[in-house]
Parts: C-alpha cells; structure tokens; sequence
C-alpha cells in the first residue's frame, strides 16, 4: 500500500474544508494510507518587507524539510509548477509506484508559498491551476486530485 502524506502550513479553519478533505481521506483508505501533517504558520505584520517574507519562508521551509519522512518523493505545490490533467497526475503516481517509490509527500506552502530549499528538495513541481488559490482551498483541491487519481488508477468509476 502506498503511503501519501501532505505537509501543509496552517490549519484549515473552515469546517466546510476540514469536511472535504475528511471525505477524501476516509476515500483513499482501501487505495493508500493518507496522513496530514500541518505546520505552524510564520506569524507576520500586516504590511511585511521582503527581508521578513525570506524570513517566513526560510522558517517554514525548516519546519517542513524537518516533517519529510525519510525516502519519501516529495511534491511541492506552487504556482510556477509543472500543470497535470488528472490523468497525467495518475499516470505519474501510477509511475512513480513503478519506480519503487512507496512514499509520495505533497508539501503546499503559506501565503507567500514555499522557501527555495523546499523547492529544490522536491522531485516535482506541481501546479494545481494558473489561478491562485488560498493556501487552505488548495488542501481541498488536492485531496480530490489524489482521490481522482488512485480512482482513475483502479479504473473505478469516479473518474468519467
């Protein structure tokens, strides 16, 4: 069984998202063992600098190079990523598993998204649209597309 993890700043504060991402864990169980691990967000002033947004960055990227398991290929989501159909995103998990790789990590960053290291210690990097989207939406949107994807993988009948 594969093991997919997210690693994602902040708490989902909605209980609509929490709901979401809820179903699509309880989902994916007969397909992965799914896990969420959330990191604290960076607390800022209301008008950062540059200098203090690095820092946010920086600081969260620590946090979340320090929760990767270890062998796990990560995935970071960030707007400069590489775009996936839903199938393409499958065939690439689908690959991947091939590979021997049992541990896929998706990382989705805070509000100002993820520190360079973060970037460059990922195999891909993911986009989930050209639009931007609030950090704790994209949880949501995510879990769907890795649904999707174990789905479209197990020919099951989600996917049309």
């Amino acid at each position: 069984m594969r093991n997919v993890g997210i690693i994602a700043v902040g708490k989902l504060k909605e209980r609509w998202m929490q709901q979401g991402c809820a179903e699509y864990s309880k989902r994916l169980q007969g397909w992965c063992d799914c896990t969420v691990t959330e990191i604290d967000e960076y607390r800022l002033a209301d008008n950062p600098t540059p200098a203090q947004i690095a820092e946010c960055l920086e600081k969260e990227g620590e946090r979340i190079l320090a929760k990767i398991p270890r062998g796990a290929l990560v995935i970071a989501m960030c707007i400069e990523g590489r775009q996936l159909s839903s199938e393409g995103l499958a065939q690439y998990i689908q690959d991947t598993a091939l590979m021997g790789n049992s541990s896929l990590t998706f990382v989705i960053g805070g509000s100002y998204g993820l520190s360079p290291q973060v970037k460059q210690r990922a195999a891909l990097r993911l986009s989930i649209s050209p639009m931007t989207f609030p950090h704790q939406l994209a949880r949501v949107l995510l879990f769907e597309q890795i649904y999707r994807a174990f789905s479209i993988n197990a020919n099951a009948k989600y996917h049309k």
